[in-house]
């Protein structure tokens, strides 16, 4: 999965509050220019004070100040709502010393908007030139207390920091009232409630999106939001909006194509990348993006081809070394190895590239037998990756505690029989490089089952689970319940393109709401993949996870995670016996027949030989396991921690009795 590239400036939109700038430069000697672009802003957002303003200013910068007036009376008459049309009106009269005119023009305002306090200045100038001394003492009132209260709302928002999210969010709340259409105030508020309301932020990047179109940083913003909560389809939507608009920038067809891939058209992203590389063959991100396109969909030498040529573009370029490690069947030539070398040196190289480059290193270091170096350059790109992550491992545990609580004896015994009955999921649970990724692959040979990866729909709909508080604790209604499991198989829809019976969900997270999937979906197939605590742990602990997977990136994090992840399966494994199908991975390469017989039995299907032959397929993996599912079962890979086991205590301590139960679950979890 590729790491989304910057855009850059040359290519980008330009953003609404540059457009305005840009023309109000133009004022002096090309007035014709910046009243056309004011024009155009006011299409696509009606009423915009800044292009109102602008457009004024050029009509009076040619010396047509009765032509500004027409235009400013015609927009307040069409638009008899919106303050800044009137205040804009307001101002042209005050400054051509029509006061009579100015003074219901700004009254006006100031009902809309009573704290509008530049309104009530002018107002307050008008009422004393016309010689109501009286009415301007009180507009000056307004005006000042209006003023010191707006500065004092912008500066305390400012400077908050998290802890008093709720008040920044009340001051850039009210600052809104006052100037609704202000773009850049909601843009504000979008930021400062991503990490605490992401809902309420993506509504207003939404809005103001629909406001300014062109307002960059909010769409940016937005799309990133999007992504980051996996609403791919709602991601696409707004993509597809924008390349209407601007149908050949490129860092928007770049995110098309991201997205695509996301949702299984590989084709389609494959063809945004091909003609991104022809038309901007000297863009480094846009070749390593294809790469990791073209090894999803196991063309291997053309991955290895992209990788090659990005690096040439730019030896520095992390990710196209990463995508080179990422192969896990590639081997760096020792010339490779000191160009790597040799990067990290340079003192210039940015956070990400060098994170990627040591990655890269560590796994080119591994494959010499030079672990105690590969080692220390696993160490420091993990380091450098948490820059700006953040994990709480005790956190977690509490989550787990309180998810065991939650989901007890009682309440599967309240609601026995409830929920969606539909057979057709397969949720295949377990932590990253466990062994995921190989048991969908086995099961997505099968003509009753399609894989479908790591899919995005069940957290936003265990998320609108209503739950109460009752005597026997923590509940859910059976309409939800049964609800909340047809909405997760109407979303699924989008994704599945076999018609197949069944279908598989990866997604690693999905443990964290087991609870809900036993309730919701009583009949779905639980798969839980569990591979040597060492193994599954340092495997993590060596990779790159592009979007998420914070607990990956310390060895004690990843144990404690671990071990948490062994807790909750082992309290479900009380609580529903018999519900979840364990897959030990060590068993699977041991005796891969006997194995694929249980699982296909335990989903309820026939057994086939072309699950044995899973390495056939020409099926797409995204994940970083797709070539070695490409390949027959084979043990290498087990035993590799061993080389590193001098510097695995810090893991060994996180992991607990759980290293020493292994593949048991430690006395005293089933609870």
């Amino acid at each position: 999965m590729e790491v989304m590239q910057p855009a850059t400036a040359a290519s980008a939109p330009p953003p609404l509050l540059s457009l305005l700038a840009n023309a109000a430069d133009r004022l002096d000697g090309f007035p014709e220019e910046a009243e056309n672009v004011a024009r155009d802003i006011l299409l696509s957002v009606p009423g915009q004070q800044h292009a109102l303003a602008l457009l004024a200013s050029a009509r009076k910068a040619r010396g047509d100040w009765a032509g500004a007036r027409s235009i400013l009376e015609a927009m307040a008459a069409e638009r008899s709502n919106l303050a800044a049309v009137h205040y804009e009106l307001g101002a042209l009269l005050a400054e051509a010393g029509d006061v009579q005119a100015a003074i219901p023009a700004l009254s006006r305002v100031v009902e809309l908007e009573p704290q509008h306090p530049a309104a009530w200045r002018l107002l307050g100038d008008a009422f004393a030139d016309a010689g109501n001394m009286d009415a301007a003492a009180k507009a000056y009132i307004r005006y000042i207390a209006g003023a010191v209260a707006e500065l004092k709302m912008l500066e305390m928002a400012a400077a908050f920091g998290p802890e008093q999210f709720e008040l920044a969010e009340q001051l850039l709340q009210e600052f809104l009232k006052t100037y609704p259409t202000d773009v850049a105030a909601a843009h504000a508020l979008g930021k400062l409630c991503i990490q605490y309301l992401p809902d309420h932020a993506e509504k207003i990047f939404a809005q103001v999106v629909e406001l300014a179109p062109d307002f960059t940083p909010a769409l940016d913003d937005y799309l990133n939001l999007l992504q980051n909560v996996s609403k791919w389809e709602e991601e696409l939507q707004v993509i597809e909006r924008t390349l209407q608009r601007y149908p050949n920038a490129p860092e928007y067809r770049f995110r098309k194509a991201r997205v695509l891939s996301l949702i299984g058209d590989h084709a389609g992203s494959l063809g945004i990348y091909e003609s991104l590389v022809q038309e901007l063959p000297d863009n480094p991100g846009y070749w390593s993006s294809y790469g990791h396109e073209l090894r999803t969909v196991g063309r291997r030498e053309d991955c290895i081809a992209a990788m090659r040529k990005s690096i040439a573009l730019d030896p520095g370029h992390g990710q196209g070394w990463w995508g080179l490690a990422a192969l896990k069947t590639y081997r760096f030539s020792a010339a490779e190895i000191d160009a790597m070398r040799e990067q990290l040196q340079r003192p210039d190289l940015a956070n990400e590239p060098r994170f990627c480059l040591h990655y890269a290193l560590g796994e080119a270091l591994e494959h010499e037998r030079k672990f105690e170096e590969s080692f220390g350059s696993y160490s420091r790109a993990n380091a450098l990756r948490r820059v700006g992550l953040s994990h709480d491992a005790e956190r977690h545990s509490e989550i787990v505690r309180r998810i065991k609580a939650q989901y007890s004896r009682a309440f599967y015994k309240r609601h026995a029989g409830r929920g969606c009955q539909s057979q057709a999921p397969i949720f295949i649970l377990g932590l990253p490089r466990s062994g995921t990724t190989l048991v969908e692959q086995i099961l997505s040979c099968h003509s009753a089952i399609e894989g479908l990866g790591e899919l995005p729909c069940f957290p936003t709909v265990a998320n609108r689970f209503d739950a109460i508080e009752t005597v026997d604790g923590f509940d859910i209604s059976d309409a939800d319940l049964k609800s909340s499991g047809e909405l997760y198989l109407e979303r699924c829809k989008a994704y599945r393109k076999l018609g197949r019976p069944f279908f598989t969900d990866k997604s690693p997270g999905n443990f964290h709401f087991l609870g809900q999937i036993c309730a919701m979906l009583p009949m779905a197939k639980i798969i839980d993949v569990r591979r040597h605590p060492l193994a599954c742990c340092f495997s993590n602990f060596k990779q790159f996870f592009p979007l998420g997977q914070p607990q990956t990136y310390d060895l004690s994090d990843v144990g404690r995670y671990y071990r948490d992840y062994v807790d909750l399966m082992a309290h479900f494994d009380a609580v529903l016996p018999g519900r979840i199908h364990r897959v030990i991975y060590e068993d699977l390469v041991a005796d891969p027949e006997a194995q694929i017989r249980a699982l296909l039995a335990y989903c309820g299907v026939p057994f086939e030989d072309a699950c044995l032959r899973f390495h056939q397929t020409d099926r797409t993996v995204r994940t970083i396991s797709s070539e070695q599912v490409r390949q027959p079962i084979y043990s290498d890979a087990n035993g590799q921690w061993r080389h590193y086991e001098a510097w695995l205590e810090p893991l060994k301590i996180a992991l607990g009795p759980v290293l020493d139960a292994y593949p048991a679950a430690p006395d005293g979890f089933e609870r």
